[in-house]
């Protein structure tokens, strides 16, 4: 009995019963397992592979849509992965075209390794900013005059309203999952108002702080501080580079540079919101 060729094998969606079989994918190539992340973007998301007629997935990619249910405005790819023994031999340039097709006329963002950016560009993806990944043990410094707290049940509207605004379509359905995901959310306030929040949660030993939305650097600054005084784990965060002033004031707080990574977008020039208010996402692959 032949093997079927790699590029008659069909592209199928992903449940959560495929969790492990991603996990597995993660680890072939040397990433962390990272099911906890997996879980989230598959009932959150939806997931796209290739079944391997030997077991296991030869690739898969997740996609998370933001806007009205039905009309996304905005869908970001991430974790797109092909197993090391099909590795260049036009298998993930075949899902992905796949997941555009699928994606019609949705604008598309994803977040690019220096690996991956050659491919990306090939299918019409523009480079239109920069991520900086970081992590390390925070040494705080005490000097936090904004004051957060966290976040309750109550908050739920506010931080929805607030994370619109800033982030420029609707993610009620990612927002709301938070608590649940998440091991702290945090808000920050003034005069009774919303003016920041952010969360930290769990990924292998580290803790991941995203998303983090605030009016401004400071605000910033007090949710990353308060999030890191209440965990004894490595953080890890993502910051757009072009808020220089908190990479900076993070490396000098313990945290050091890992990689940088390059914001890519599809059918718009510049993602949508208020980018000066958001500093870094949930995750990359959720954009």
């Amino acid at each position: 009995m032949s093997t079927p060729s790699l590029a008659s094998l069909p592209i199928r969606r992903l449940t959560l019963r495929d969790l492990t079989a991603c996990a597995d994918l993660s680890e072939d190539r040397g990433w962390p397992r990272e099911e906890h992340k997996w879980g989230f973007l598959l009932t959150a998301g939806k997931g796209y592979g290739i079944d391997d007629p030997g077991g296991g997935l030869v690739s898969a990619c997740t996609v998370t849509e933001y806007g009205p249910h039905g009309r996304p405005s905005l869908a970001a790819i991430g974790m797109v992965l092909v197993a090391q023994r099909h590795a260049r031999q036009g298998v993930g340039r075949r899902l992905m075209r796949h997941v555009v097709t699928a994606l019609g006329p949705t604008p598309l963002t994803l977040h690019a390794t220096p690996y991956g950016r050659p491919l990306y560009e090939e299918l019409g993806f523009k480079s239109t900013g920069r991520a900086e990944m970081v992590r390390g043990r925070f040494v705080a410094d005490g000097l936090t005059p904004i004051a957060t707290r966290a976040a309750t049940a109550e908050d739920l509207t506010a931080i929805l309203r607030l994370d619109e605004e800033v982030f420029g379509a609707d993610r009620t359905h990612i927002i709301t999952r938070l608590p649940a995901f998440a091991d702290q959310l945090r808000v920050a306030e003034e005069d009774g108002r919303l003016i920041g929040y952010a969360a930290a949660w769990p990924n292998m030993d580290t803790h991941v702080v995203g998303p983090l939305i605030a009016r401004d650097t400071e605000t910033a600054k007090a949710l990353l501080a308060s999030l890191a005084a209440r965990t004894d784990r490595p953080l890890r965060t993502d910051i757009d580079v072009r808020h220089e002033e908190l990479l900076a004031w993070a490396k000098g707080h313990g945290l050091t540079s890992l990689s940088t990574n390059a914001v890519m977008t599809y059918g718009v020039t510049e993602l949508p919101g208020i980018w000066q208010r958001r500093f870094a996402p949930l995750t990359v692959a959720a954009g």
